[in-house]
Order: C-alpha cells, then structure tokens, then sequence
C-alpha cells in the first residue's frame, strides 16, 4: 500500500519551498528543512527502484525528470539568447545538468532552482555505487558526506568545486533514504533514533547559533549546521514514520490535494521561481509591499495561482515521462479496477517493514513526484494468498542554498 504521510510529507515540503521563496522568511528553514527532506525521500525511493530494476533504474529516472527542463528550456532559453546570452556549446547543459547550465542576468535569477535538477542527476548518478557501498558498511558510507562537508567548512578543502561541497551538504541526507528503504531506521526504533536526532539537533543548532548568514539565521548560509539539523529532523520526520496515514484521504479534497503537489512536484518546483521574480516588481508598483503581511499574503495567492495554471498547461509532461496517461489535474477517483490499481503506486517504505520493499508500487518523478509502473506489471493486482483455514478480515478496503531575495528576491540553491 501506498504511504501517505510519505506523499503528505513531500507536498508540504514543496509548498514551503514555493512560501520561502515569495517570503524569505529564514525560520522557515529551521522549522522544515524541506530540500533535504526531498532529498531523503527521492534517496529511499531510488533504492527500491534499483532493487526492482538494478542499474536501468537510473536511466528510468532520467527519462522521468528531464523532459520536464526540457519544456522549460524550451520557454527561457530561447528569451535568454534574445537577451543577451551568448550562444556557445555550454547551452547544451540545458539539456543534461550536470553542472549549471548559462544563463543571462534575469535569467540566472529565474531559474536558479536548476541547482536542484544538478545535484540530484549526480546522486542518482552516484547511486548504484553508493547503495552497494551503504548495504557493506553503512556507517562509514553515511558518515562520509558530512566528514567531507566539515573537511570543506573548516579550511581542509577550501576550494572543493561546488558539485562535491553539496555531496557534503546533501548526499547524506540521500543516504538515510537508503537508511529508510532498507528498513534500517525503523529497525533502531526511537529509542535509538530520537537520542541520535537530539544529539545531531543540538549541534546542529550550536553551530547555526554561533555562525550566523548574511541572513541571519537562515539555513541555506550555514551549510554544517544545515546538513546536522537536516539530518536530525529526518531521523524523526522519516526515521519515525508511521506505516500508515488514512486521515490523509479521509476527505476527499485534501487527498486529492495532496495527490496532485507528488504528481506534479517537478513542475511546481521548476517554475515557481520565475513568477516570484516576475512579481516583485510589478506587486511593488502597486504597492503590495514585501514588508506588508498583506502585501506578502498576495503575492503568496498569485505566486500558487499562476503555479497553478502551468501545471495545468504543462504538467501533463510529467505523466508522459512516467509512461502514464496524461491528466489535466492528476488525483481524481479512478473508474475502474485497472485503473485503480495502475493509480495506486507504493511510497518508499523501509524493507525490514511490512514485509520489505513493494515490489509492483511505481516510482515517483523527479523531486518526488507521480510514478510510473514497472514493465511487465499487470494491469490487475494480484490476490493476496492466504493461509488454510483463514478467515476473511471484516471491513472496507553553486551560489549559497536556498538564495534569498523579496525584492531581494530567493531561490532554493546552495
């Protein structure tokens, strides 16, 4: 079965994502540190797909997240070389980021959230070495990424190019969604885990306390005690999980809500940042002033609102990627059985859970979006076996992190 809390925790990440980015508000990220969370969560789920499909998975998960830059691309870069951005080979990152790909003045600013896409195609990248290397010696493996991050903050590897500073900064939050998929966290249960997140906490908060940001205490300028408090918060948050979250659709709208911020994350995400930007100034005009609660509330209500209306007109291309039927707006009731089952993929779920990993669950797009069933799945699901004699059960079935800026404008990027 699918876990909820899992897709309720990836929509709320993405909604704080975009609200950070209207606001700036700097506790947000103390409250939620949504980027690793993202990151925690597209680790465990990696995991499952390279357990299904082995080292194919990553080209799976390829084909799911670029078409998406693609379309945008397709919008920006074009304006961006009316602009003034020079045409030269590098244009060509637009279409596989693996470092970050040109942009122009506006347009660096606009589509800064790209920082996103780079470090996941390299942690995907990554992956099939990394989960071998995690399953021989998980310790060393997870603590590597942030040794290598305190190498780098404290001097030892001053120049280390932006790529490997995020390994440090990121990949070992990508590592406990291994610790998650293969059932491990779940394993130590709380009395192991919630000492181990006060302890990373503690520290964690030492350090952003004593090396405050140009921003104060924002996260995204305090890269060590971003990465322990992450890592504190998704001991608890993940580690702690529960199997299950049936309040999640209790009521039909915020299920369906929550249903459509997974399938279309990537979207979201991608193309939020260029209406904060194309906002500010025009708000301002008008006098919604970012100093102004209610000048913020509506650019907030605007920002969702023209999010929105592209997901609508483009959104569709993540169901395409994941070999789905596209859908306007993702989440409603299925007609039929096939189709019930076919909209009914499996969140990441620790291994040693329940059983282990859900091997006919689909895998979500990109930042934790939708998923997309494996080939040769049947259209209909099996029919749980059960023993003799059972009885039925009774009931119904590379600039600074998160960059900032209101007029000043933010983006998520380390």
């Amino acid at each position: 079965m699918r876990n909820r809390y899992l897709d309720l925790l990836r929509s709320l990440a993405i909604v704080r994502v975009v609200v950070y980015h209207v606001t700036g508000w700097a506790t947000l990220t103390l409250i939620f540190p949504a980027m690793s969370v993202m990151f925690a969560l597209a680790g465990s789920l990696l995991a499952a797909s390279l357990d299904r499909s082995g080292p194919t998975a990553v080209l799976r998960r390829l084909r799911r997240l670029l078409p998406s830059l693609w379309v945008l691309a397709a919008v920006f870069v074009p304006a961006m070389l009316l602009t003034g951005l020079p045409l030269t080979p590098k244009v060509l990152l637009w279409l596989f980021p693996v470092s970050d790909p040109p942009a122009n003045g506006w347009g660096a600013l606009a589509l800064s959230v790209i920082w996103y896409l780079r470090d996941y195609l390299w942690f995907v990248l990554a992956s099939p070495l990394a989960l071998w290397l995690f399953r021989r010696a998980p310790l060393p493996t997870l603590l590597a990424p942030y040794a290598l991050l305190g190498a780098i903050e404290f001097g030892v590897l001053p120049d280390a190019p932006t790529v490997l500073r995020e390994f440090g900064l990121y990949f070992g939050a990508w590592l406990l969604g291994f610790a998650h998929h293969d059932g491990r966290l779940r394993r130590l249960g709380a009395r192991v885990l919630m000492p181990a997140a006060l302890v990373l906490g503690a520290a964690g908060l030492a350090w952003i306390r004593t090396h405050p940001g140009p921003r104060g205490y924002d996260l995204n300028d305090i890269h060590l005690g971003n990465a322990l408090w992450s890592a504190a918060f998704i001991l608890v948050a993940i580690g702690c999980a529960p199997a299950r979250a049936a309040h999640v659709d209790r009521a039909a709208l915020p299920g369906r809500v929550v249903t459509l911020l997974n399938r279309r994350a990537l979207t979201i995400y991608l193309w939020h940042m260029p209406f904060v930007v194309a906002l500010t100034p025009l708000v301002d005009v008008v006098g919604w002033s970012h100093r102004d609660p209610v000048g913020l509330a509506i650019r907030v209500v605007l920002v969702f609102a023209l999010v929105g209306l592209v997901t609508v007109l483009v959104g569709w291309v993540e169901d395409v990627a994941a070999r789905r039927g596209p859908e306007l707006l993702p989440g409603g009731r299925p007609r039929t059985v096939a189709a019930r089952a076919a909209a009914a993929p499996a969140s990441p779920a620790g291994a040693g859970a329940a059983g282990g990993p859900d091997r006919i669950g689909r895998e979500p797009v990109g930042a934790g979006a939708g998923s997309a069933r494996p080939a040769g799945a049947a259209g209909r699901l099996p029919a749980p076996r059960r023993p003799a004699g059972s009885t039925r059960p009774g009931g119904p079935a590379g600039n600074g992190v998160e960059q900032v800026a209101t007029v000043e404008l933010s983006a998520e990027r380390p």
